[in-house]
């Protein structure tokens, strides 16, 4: 079992674009910002306990932190995402999450 104090340090935020909006249309896949030594068990302890549905598979991977030329050069911080496919008749509400 994980921790409280763990699960808010595991699950950064929810990260929304358009791809990733499809994907939870078509697949029931969220995306997730994620710390970087997070592990798929943790992530899924995670997600199960903060927002009591049943998680099917996770994937993560790491992204490259992009390179930025502006007066001096430097690099943007490399991050981790993790895709939580939830089970069939899942699903998580962000909006009626953020209101109660």
């Amino acid at each position: 079992m994980i921790t409280q104090e763990r699960i808010m340090k595991v699950l950064i935020a929810p990260h929304v674009s358009e791809k990733t909006t499809l994907a939870a249309d078509k697949a029931g896949q969220i995306v997730f910002k994620v710390a970087l030594d997070a592990n798929k068990s943790e992530i899924k302890s995670a997600v199960e306990q903060l927002f009591k549905v049943e998680v099917e598979k996770v994937q993560t991977s790491t992204q490259r932190g992009k390179m930025k030329f502006l007066r001096t050069p430097g690099k943007r911080p490399n991050w981790k995402k993790a895709v939580v496919r939830l089970k069939a008749g899942q699903d998580i509400d962000f909006m009626s999450a953020e209101k109660g």
